[in-house]
């Protein structure tokens, strides 16, 4: 008789245990800790080469321009189509991963905007590309503090 009720039983128990996943702390653990490690290196690369170039450490058009082109926006590039290719399981983190995706293009237009303003020497379309790097950094802002609210929410630690 005990043979029989471990076999009713233990099916139950598994099936019950499969109950307590958390789809989207899964996703968020193989999100974070696999699928962006390739576009954050790409990105790190791409902003440390634009921040080495432009603000306190500006030099001169020349060299920016030469960062633009050599640097920054081949590894953006890079950066967004490592971005358009992570694989993302819930529709919760999918929407967050979206708004990362909408700055980033911004980001991108903008570092484009900069070498067309310096190739065209026109002060109009500096100040345009500084407003779509303000509109970037207010996306990107947005979907850090969306990330970390989902990963409070699925109690998931994120570094």
């Amino acid at each position: 008789m005990k043979k029989g009720l471990l076999a009713i039983v233990f099916p139950i128990i598994l099936l019950l245990s499969g109950c307590f996943n958390d789809p989207v702390q899964d996703d968020l653990l193989n999100y974070v800790n696999k699928e962006m490690k390739p576009a954050g290196k790409l990105e790190a690369a791409a902003v440390s080469a634009y921040e080495g170039v432009s603000g306190v450490n500006y030099q001169d058009d020349q060299t920016m321009y030469d960062a633009l082109t050599k640097e920054v926006i081949p590894n953006y590039n890079e950066f967004i189509k490592e971005l358009n290719s992570v694989k993302i399981e819930t529709d919760e983190l999918r929407k967050i991963h979206e708004i990362y995706i909408e700055g980033a293009d911004i980001q991108f237009k903008a570092f484009v905007t900069i070498k067309q303003a310096l190739e065209e020497q026109d002060p109009a379309l500096v100040q345009k590309a500084n407003d779509m790097l303000a509109d970037a950094r207010e996306h990107i802002r947005d979907y850090k503090t969306k990330l970390n609210k989902l990963a409070k929410d699925h109690k998931v630690k994120l570094k």
